[in-house]
């Protein structure tokens, strides 16, 4: 085997090798990174739900037989919160002048965090 060769072959799978595994890796630290910044957001999110919401849905999302329903029971769509906290539904007034986006997304990792499966 050449010098040449043997350079070429030590250096081949290190370039093939290392960004391979740096991709393999960065959804798992992509997903850890989110679950620091969500659980960031839990505690303005908490605050800002028994100032604002836990009137009608009940402290710790428990309603008392209102007309409001169970958050623990939302679905896993965030889109979907968003758009009804801002635009309101059935009894719920629309509360997008009232609230910041930032507001909604902490309230969001709240009522997210205490879902139930």
């Amino acid at each position: 085997m050449t010098r040449k060769t043997a350079r070429w072959t030590a250096a081949y799978p290190a370039a093939v090798i290392v960004p391979a595994m740096a991709w393999m890796t960065t959804p798992a630290i992509a997903q850890q990174q989110a679950a620091v910044s969500d659980q960031a957001l839990i505690g303005p999110g908490r605050t800002n739900y028994a100032q604002k919401c836990g009137h009608c849905h009940g402290p710790n999302m428990v309603t008392a037989g209102t007309v409001a329903p169970d958050l623990r029971t939302f679905p896993d769509d965030n889109a979907r919160f968003v758009a009804t906290v801002k635009q309101g539904k059935n009894n719920m007034p629309p509360w997008k002048d009232l609230l910041s986006d930032q507001e909604i997304t902490e309230l969001w990792a709240f009522v997210s965090s205490r879902r139930k499966p």
